[in-house]
């Protein structure tokens, strides 16, 4: 019997059995991490994995809550993509962190805040407001008020004030977790977002320039 199997098919048998290895070693890896095994203690709830992830994700979660804002007080598209790509972005990267958390046993929240970050004279950080204490660069929930009460060339003025700051704050933070976090999974997110930050906030400098505005203080 004449085979009239299509010549490519031996080229491509190989080629697939090579792409469903390599989708085996990475949900393996996905198990491996998920069960805990090649891991031999998870970090404590002291530790800068913790720590960072505790308040990197909340602290992401405030800017969030503003970049959610642009939608219905801003027109302007650039602002909006902005935005939508903040939004995007810190609202993944607080779900990893918060899953990080939830994986090691530990609760989302609760410790001195920034105590983690030793030496740095940001350890032990706190604002007077009882549960709702700031880390650098988070807005009041005056200057939160303010902002939900703009619209136009006004709000987005002022969320790109709020939002340099609030990218300066965070980065700080971050760039203290790449360098000292134990787990090498955390150590690369914080290097993520410490690169985005400084990448955005001189982006949104440029925006606020053009749009007659100037930053805040830094944190």
């Amino acid at each position: 019997m004449t085979d009239t199997a299509p010549a490519g098919r031996g080229l491509l048998r190989p080629a697939l059995i090579a792409v469903i290895a390599v989708a085996l070693v990475l949900l393996g890896g996905g198990l491996a991490v998920a069960l805990g095994i090649g891991r031999t203690t998870e970090p404590s709830a002291d530790s800068v994995d913790a720590g960072f992830s505790r308040d990197m994700s909340r602290h992401h979660l405030q800017g969030v809550e503003m970049a959610n804002l642009a939608p219905d007080r801003s027109t302007d598209p650039e602002i909006r993509q902005l935005a939508f790509d903040i939004s995007s972005t810190q609202t993944n990267q607080a779900g990893r962190m918060e899953g990080w958390l939830s994986l090691w046993g530990l609760p989302p929240s609760g410790g001195e805040t920034m105590a983690w970050m030793e030496g740095t004279g940001h350890s032990g950080h706190t604002m007077e407001m009882g549960e709702n204490d700031l880390m650098p660069g988070m807005a009041t929930e005056d200057e939160l008020t303010a902002l939900r009460d703009l619209s136009g060339t006004a709000f987005d003025v002022e969320f790109l004030r709020l939002m340099i700051r609030h990218h300066q704050g965070g980065k700080e933070m971050a760039v203290y977790a790449a360098e000292h976090a134990e787990t090498a999974t955390v150590r690369r997110l914080a290097g993520t977002i410490a690169d985005t930050q400084t990448a955005e906030v001189t982006t949104m400098a440029r925006m606020l320039s053009a749009r007659g505005g100037s930053p805040l203080p830094a944190p």
